[in-house]
């Protein structure tokens, strides 16, 4: 990898530490979702970056894709477990990473968390070049087992590249039989979803996430269109980030025009089929190196 695209990466990497530690202080009883989505992806800005995505906030038995609508009123209670899933970009090169945060002291969430992070841990690692892909799920799997919860097997960690969140190699969360090999210079995210629930996710809502995937014009709107095209390129966006620009009117019409022309697609919210259960998440976005894994986030 070339030097100046490394620091690029390591440079978004800085950042994102830096703001998972701000979402720490956010996240709290009473606290608006919509409020710490806005304050993350501000901090990201704030300190030379910016979104790679718009930052989720998906709580209890919500997986992912939960981002916060324009004027949400969904508020954080005492209990909850919240994970902020949060990715920052430096000219399209990125990183991704997650956090899993209890409103409050509870000991449920607590075990709950550190199986995310003792799953990321042991994926981490497992993962270096020549290891088969399935062998980073197993392990994952065995640890969450392991404390008694189970793993998320239809989500999954991912490559990543520049302009692209998602990209291959997969890496599961349990043994799927991918003999898929890693190799030296493999830039993926890892993030194991342990879950008090039955271990799969299923659609819910529409998330307002959007990502573009083909050309195309609008009839009206096109300021909207254009934007979309130059700030996002192929990265996800969401309803509320073009409201805020472009106002309540112009921009969901946009949006709109946009889906039906077929140049985005929408995200679903994700949630544990056992809607009384609770999911943590923990993600770390590294280069797969021979020598060590450097952990970017």
């Amino acid at each position: 990898m070339e030097k100046e695209i490394l620091d690029k990466y390591i440079k978004a990497g800085n950042i994102v530490k830096k703001v998972k530690e701000y979402a720490k202080t956010l996240v709290k009883d009473g606290a608006l979702a919509v409020d710490v989505a806005d304050k993350v992806d501000a901090k990201i800005v704030e300190l030379g970056g910016k979104p790679a995505f718009p930052a989720d906030i998906s709580i209890n038995e919500i997986a992912a894709h939960y981002c916060p609508r324009f004027k949400d009123k969904l508020v954080i209670k005492s209990g909850d477990l919240v994970k902020v899933d949060l990715g920052v970009h430096i000219d399209g090169y990125l990183v991704d990473t997650a956090i899993s945060i209890s409103a409050g002291k509870n000991a449920g969430n607590e075990e709950l968390i550190a199986a995310a992070h003792a799953a990321l841990s042991i994926g981490i690692k497992t993962a270096k070049p020549g290891v088969q892909v399935r062998e980073i799920g197993k392990a994952i799997q065995e640890e969450i087992s392991r404390r008694g919860f189970q793993t998320i097997r239809n989500l999954s960690g991912h490559g990543v590249d520049q302009w692209v969140v998602h990209t291959s190699p997969t890496i599961p969360n349990f043994d799927n039989g991918d003999k898929r090999e890693l190799k030296e210079g493999d830039i993926i995210a890892i993030e194991p979803f342990p879950s008090t629930g039955e271990g799969i996710v299923v659609e819910g809502k529409d998330s307002e996430v959007y990502e573009v995937v083909s050309e195309g014009n609008i009839r009206t709107g096109r300021d909207v269109l254009e934007y979309v095209f130059e700030e996002f390129e192929t990265l996800p966006f969401c309803k509320r980030q073009l409201i805020n620009k472009f106002g309540a009117l112009k921009a969901p019409l946009a949006i709109k025009q946009m889906l039906s022309s077929g140049i985005i697609k929408e995200f679903k919210v994700l949630r544990e089929k056992n809607q009384n259960s609770k999911v943590a998440q923990a993600e770390h976005t590294l280069i797969i190196q021979e020598k060590g894994n450097k952990i970017l986030t």
